[in-house]
């Protein structure tokens, strides 16, 4: 962080506005970075609030064309503003929100996530709650109204993604369900709810699981019968979803068939660390030896935490003593168990303040209870130090340097998650990953990202199967994970729905990581003999957090 604040530009302040306008028209988002003056609202999901969006999107972008930088931190900031504003009006044209419905990432999960990021320390906390709760329904009932617009239009989403959904919100409204006990074990962390307030959270987050029971009933009666029942969105639409997670456009083909070779590259890798594990073991042989230590095992989602939280503790202190300067609010992660079953582990950023520390979620699947820790541990540095709370907070602090958007907004999955397996493979340099089982760990990841760039574009693309049997559909590329992936089915099984119906996401991992070594690899030949990586770290994490493409523009030009 610079010692003197940067003076704020006419770009700035353009950036700056459009974070106070997405806060405004997507309360949701604006509790996720940390923004809670409009968290007793939610977002407007009808036809008329996505065209306000919209209108907003266009009257920003065209502000924004007509400003000129006048530094690198400008240009930096209007060629990355510029591609996101340009990017979400495509999507809009192209009737993205018309079929916004998957198993991870749409309004349904939204509306009720929210929930998981606001303040509940106090009696105040407690009523912005409940007001909250109070509009879910409208909310739900805006979104019904715009899934009715896309069966109108024809623009529908995959029946597959609209019947997982519908079996979420049956554990949400179940009577052991987020609703019923969010409400019912609400509590200050010092005193106790007035009985008003208490009926106020009862009666609400009853209402809200009404709301999602109707729009389950809106799922099964209307939109399953209206869905596609093809898997694949098709290359113009994948195309523009690559670019939204990556921040780049890259040659589909190409990317498909290098997932090919990465994929391959891994398993060799693997087969290599498995004998030095168990002589002669195949990959197989040498899991199932690890997964039967018992000492390389955790029971319960209680030991989980406490040690991911361990785990990551000691990685902030070290790290931060040789590796990395980390200055001292972002040495605060917490490590917590999502309050839902529905699979996948994420990140959350801390607030501009820090008042709320980053923290890394594991929601663990319904009957999952054992998890082995040569095969995690790589997953707490992906998820903490040096991977994206490192990222993450680190463009949070530098507030003199850069504006709420890149501070906040900015930024793609590719970024994102192509700097964590970046640092995977940066902890393995470290000896960090010294035992052959943690490195096996750290590959089963690897290879599960290299399978999914094959699976995804194939899914979407329609190419051609590999054994040359017809072309991708859902049972190949759940048969194609069960392969490469030593999970349990569970989560093979969601991981792939999740695949199909969010098109795009799950390549932008390994992709990145191609990426974020290109831009290295680049630079080092720049600077020949000069070349400190070290130095280069610094300097890519100090950009923030942006599309790779403009990543990759402004260090080949600092």
């Amino acid at each position: 962080m610079t010692d003197a604040p940067r003076t704020s530009t006419p770009i700035d302040a353009i950036a700056d506005a459009w974070v106070d306008t997405v806060a405004e028209l997507s309360p949701g988002l604006a509790t996720y970075i940390g923004r809670f003056e409009h968290n007793d609202r939610l977002d407007d999901l009808s036809p008329a609030g996505t065209e306000s969006r919209l209108a907003a999107t266009r009257a920003t972008l065209s502000a924004l064309q007509a400003a000129e930088p006048v530094d690198e931190v400008d240009r930096v900031t209007k060629a990355d503003l510029s591609s996101d504003l340009e990017l979400n009006i495509a999507l809009h044209e192209a009737g993205a929100h018309l079929r916004d419905v998957n198993v991870i990432a749409s309004p349904a999960q939204d509306l009720r996530s929210v929930f998981d990021l606001m303040p509940t320390d106090t009696v105040e906390d407690w009523s912005v709650v409940a007001t909250r709760l109070k509009a879910v329904p409208d909310a739900l009932h805006g979104y019904i109204e715009t899934l009715r617009e896309g069966i109108a239009s024809g623009v529908v989403p995959a029946r597959r993604q609209v019947s997982e959904v519908m079996a979420q919100i049956a554990r949400y409204t179940a009577d052991a369900g987020f609703f019923a006990t969010f409400a019912a074990e609400a509590a200050p962390v010092e005193g106790h709810l007035p009985a008003s307030l208490a009926r106020d959270l009862s009666d609400n987050a009853n209402a809200a699981r009404v709301a999602y029971d109707q729009l389950a009933a809106f799922f099964g009666s209307e939109l399953a019968p209206a869905a596609t029942g093809k898997d694949a969105v098709g290359r113009d639409l994948y195309a523009l979803h690559s670019r939204r997670f990556l921040g780049a456009t890259i040659d589909l083909d190409e990317t498909y068939e290098w997932g090919i070779e990465e994929l391959a590259r891994m398993v060799a890798e693997q087969e290599s660390i498995a004998d030095e594990i168990k002589p002669g073991a195949s990959v197989e042989e040498a899991v199932a030896f690890l997964e039967a230590d018992e000492s390389r095992k955790l029971r319960g989602t209680r030991a989980l935490q406490e040690w991911m939280q361990a785990t990551s503790d000691r990685a902030v202190a070290e790290l931060g003593k040789t590796h990395f300067d980390i200055p001292e609010p972002i040495r605060t992660l917490e490590c917590m168990i999502a309050p839902t079953n529905e699979g996948g582990i994420y990140y959350t950023g801390p607030t501009d303040d820090f008042s709320r520390p980053g923290r890394m979620w594991w929601s663990v699947p319904e009957g999952v209870d054992s998890f082995d820790t040569w095969r995690e541990l790589t997953t707490v540095y992906h998820e903490g130090v040096p991977g994206h709370h490192l990222q993450i907070a680190q463009a949070v602090y530098n507030r003199a340097e850069l504006n709420s958007w890149r501070r906040l907004l900015a930024g793609s999955s590719g970024h994102a998650e192509g700097w964590a397996l970046y640092a995977e493979r940066l902890m393995e340099q470290l000896g960090y990953l010294d035992d052959p089982a943690d490195r096996l760990g750290m590959l089963d990841g690897q290879r599960m990202r290299a399978a999914r760039v094959v699976l995804d574009i194939g899914v979407h693309l329609e190419k051609p199967r590999l054994d040359g049997t017809g072309t991708w559909d859902a049972d190949y590329a759940l048969a194609f994970m069960r392969r490469n992936v030593n999970m349990s089915d569970e989560f093979i099984q969601f991981e792939v729905n999740r695949y199909l119906g969010w098109p795009g996401q799950a390549p932008s991992y390994k992709v990145g990581q191609r990426i974020w070594e290109q831009i290295r690899d680049d630079a080092a030949e720049r600077a020949g003999a000069d070349f400190d990586i070290k130095a280069f770290h610094k300097k890519a994490l100090a950009v923030g957090g942006v599309g790779l493409d403009t990543l990759r523009m402004a260090l080949a030009e600092s």
